[in-house]
């Protein structure tokens, strides 16, 4: 972390700073916006940056998908703070969380390539990255997540023109 920001696990009172920071990348096609429920269901996987007086100004979550891979979601920051190193801050933190759970391999759908090669991501040639027996459990996932991950047809309006990215951890 930095002087002008802090790193924390996200508070159920985040989620409407949340939701105001995702909407504008939302109305540009970035991320997919989500009901508040939503946020509300998986607020234990977010951590938030905030600047010294408290404001919210980045954000992301890591949704353990199976044993051994979890997706990087919903990482933001806010117009005034990008390229000063929140997004990259957060993202650290979750690859953090990532091993300390266990998980070997970070996935993430992302428009952002270049943030993400950057820290270590690959684009993923082969599209197969789980086993076909994980694979036939993760189709029973009702998780939005899961089902772009898994590449299913009734999720591609939404995620048309990202790029698949996974990260091996230590």
């Amino acid at each position: 972390m930095t002087a002008a920001f802090t790193i924390r696990p996200a508070r159920t009172i985040d989620v409407a700073p949340i939701r105001r920071l995702v909407k504008p990348l939302a109305d540009q096609r970035v991320l997919v916006e989500k009901e508040a429920v939503a946020y509300f269901e998986s607020i234990q996987e977010f951590k938030v940056a905030e600047d010294r007086a408290g404001t919210l100004i980045g954000c992301g979550a890591l949704h353990v998908m199976w044993e051994d891979i979890a997706e990087v979601r919903t990482l933001a920051s806010s117009p005034q703070w990008r390229g000063r190193g929140v997004g990259s801050a957060l993202l650290e933190v979750l690859l953090a969380q990532a091993e300390e759970l266990g998980v070997s391999r970070v996935f993430c759908l992302t428009f952002e390539v270049d943030f993400f090669k950057r820290h270590g991501f690959e684009v993923m040639a082969d599209q197969s990255a789980v086993d076909p027996e994980v694979y036939a459990e993760l189709l029973r996932s009702p998780d939005e997540g899961v089902a772009e991950f898994l590449d299913l047809a009734r999720v591609k309006p939404n995620t048309l023109g990202n790029t698949r990215m996974i990260r091996t951890l230590k």
